[in-house]
């Protein structure tokens, strides 16, 4: 089995977590940030990690996602959100309906780091959700932690032994 994990990642949040799934796997495999990766061809499982931006997937993941039909691909998600609010669940929901025609063995979120830069945008948006996303940075310090980073290999491990077993 190859495998590949490619991330998109702005403040190291999602590298973070892509390391500790590559780490889990055995075998053939890569990591790649996301624009190194012109296709997911010849892999057969493809671990694809992005940050949430307004509230869904960037523009250059739809596009990377859009190309991906007919693959076996695992979502790995980070946001500044704890993974129990709400809001989330819709987040991940655009994030998969951007892989239409992909198999989606399984999506993985977690919190991670509010990058002082981005809580600055945040807090000038004039959109008082994000002004309020910005206020609670100080939750986000440290993001994703060991306890996350364990979660994410068990995720990694979890999506192998699946599709190991057919």
């Amino acid at each position: 089995m190859k495998v590949i994990v490619t991330y998109m990642s702005q403040t190291g949040n999602t590298k973070r977590v892509a390391e500790a799934i590559f780490k889990e796997i055995k075998g053939k495999k890569e990591i790649k940030p996301m624009s190194e990766v012109n296709s997911l061809d010849g892999y057969d499982i493809a671990f694809v990690g992005f940050p949430i931006q307004a509230y869904g997937p960037g523009e250059d993941v739809k596009s990377f996602l859009q190309h991906s039909k007919g693959k076996n691909i695992a979502l790995f998600i980070t946001h500044a959100a704890p993974e129990d609010k709400p809001e989330v669940k819709e987040w991940l929901d655009k994030c998969k309906a951007a892989a239409t025609g992909a198999k989606i063995l399984g999506v993985f979120d977690c919190q991670g780091e509010l990058s002082e830069a981005i809580a600055d945008f945040m807090l000038n948006s004039g959109d008082p959700s994000l002004i309020a996303g910005a206020k609670e940075r100080s939750l986000t310090v440290g993001q994703p932690d060991a306890t996350r980073l364990k979660k994410a290999r068990n995720f990694a491990r979890e999506i192998i032994s699946k599709h190991s077993r057919g």
